[in-house]
């Protein structure tokens, strides 16, 4: 059975490339298709992926040292009050969110795979966390690479208020996507049943943010050199999502450099897929998301596979002028929101033995992630009308 399924598979990958590669090369030309590949791929990675790695680098330093030095624990402290309001969480779960926003969607699993921070949740509230968390992952690194991208405005000013009114965008697709959630695993276990006794134990949160016993400088020059290196690691994974799918969407995005001259095999050049669809669905992505232009759709669907991705895919579409600041505000909300979580669920409910609820899981944090989209729109809208 097993080997009738491998061989199936095979004969279906074969045809989906022949007819993807057959399709694009009849339109480009096979030799323009190759160069094409190959300088956008790297194009990408001297233009994008390099700056990209910069900003995980800094971003991780920065992130270790409010761990090390109890910056974060106050933050906690302050949002746990609105865990329970907000997100029918306990207050605990505020520093899986600020662990998600300062690194990626796994800091999440360690905790929930902690069994005194298990204690504290209802079952219904503890599966939950997968969508609660992946909602604020790589947070901080795609807002810093947001603002960084201001210079690059068409309409001229920073990217910082769009930016913010991102994350505002983020955290309304958070609750969407954890309150969906959890109204499905509550016909499943009520809302009442606790985690069972024998799984609990109390909860030490210098397990998960411990602090060094070293002098002042010491601590400070292990924490930013220690999270610079888990930035690079990030950054370094980063790169074949941006190389390989951002590739593939830019090549399904872009036409021609010159229309006059054809295809020359040059960077950036390929057959436009995506501003065709967005075309023919324009009013709904304008109503929804207020996009500049058709080619915009592209972040929200790279952004399905790997946020780092789609975030390869910002400097281009500023260049071109088919993006401005209310795009920005929309890429950054769904940027959060969506980072990576197709994958991402799937990894966090295996390891916490629950297989059955990735279905739920991820249904529930699409319906977030445009949720997300649609509230940054309307409150960059009312941002703009208040003269913000």
């Amino acid at each position: 059975m097993k080997a009738q399924r491998s061989l199936v598979e095979g004969i279906v990958s074969i045809l989906v490339l022949v007819l993807v590669f057959g399709f694009m090369g009849s339109v480009m030309g096979a030799e323009n298709l190759i160069n094409t590949i190959m300088r956008t791929a790297y194009d990408l990675l001297i233009n994008t992926v390099l700056y990209l790695v910069a900003v995980t680098v800094i971003v991780g330093a920065f992130s270790s040292f409010l761990v090390e030095f109890g910056a974060v624990r106050i933050v906690e402290r302050l949002l746990s009050p609105l865990m329970k309001p907000l997100f029918r969480l306990p207050g605990v779960a505020s520093l899986g969110a600020l662990l998600c926003f300062l690194s990626d969607n796994p800091a999440i699993l360690s905790l929930a795979k902690d069994k005194g921070y298990r204690s504290y949740f209802k079952k219904y509230q503890l599966y939950s966390l997968t969508n609660f968390g992946t909602a604020f992952g790589m947070g901080l690194i795609v807002i810093t690479y947001m603002i960084g991208q201001g210079h690059l405005n068409p309409s001229g000013g920073n990217f910082y208020a769009p930016a913010l009114i991102g994350l505002g965008g983020a955290v309304f697709g958070s609750i969407v996507s954890t309150r969906l959630m959890q109204l499905s695993l509550r016909k499943t276990f009520g809302e009442e049943e606790a985690v069972p006794a024998a799984e609990q134990e109390g909860f030490d949160e210098a397990r998960v943010m411990a602090r060094k016993e070293e002098g002042l400088f010491i601590r400070f020059l292990n924490a930013v050199l220690d999270g610079g290196k888990s930035g690079l690691e990030a950054g370094v994974a980063i790169v074949p999502g941006v190389l390989v799918i951002s590739t593939a969407v830019m090549m399904l995005t872009w036409g021609p450099k010159d229309a006059a001259l054809g295809y020359q095999g040059l960077a950036y050049e390929g057959v436009p897929v995506f501003p065709a669809i967005g075309r023919a669905l324009g009013f709904l992505f304008n109503l929804l998301f207020g996009f500049t232009s058709p080619e915009a759709i592209a972040f929200p669907i790279t952004s399905l596979g790997a946020v780092g991705a789609a975030l390869g895919l910002v400097p281009r579409l500023l260049k071109e002028g088919l993006v401005g600041p209310n795009d920005i505000a929309v890429f950054t909300a769904i940027g959060m929101c969506w980072s990576g979580f197709l994958s991402t669920h799937t990894g966090m409910m295996d390891a916490l033995g629950r297989r059955d609820l990735i279905g739920k899981a991820i249904g529930a944090h699409a319906v977030g992630g445009l949720a997300a989209g649609v509230f940054a729109h309307y409150l960059f809208l009312a941002f703009r009308a208040l003269g913000a």
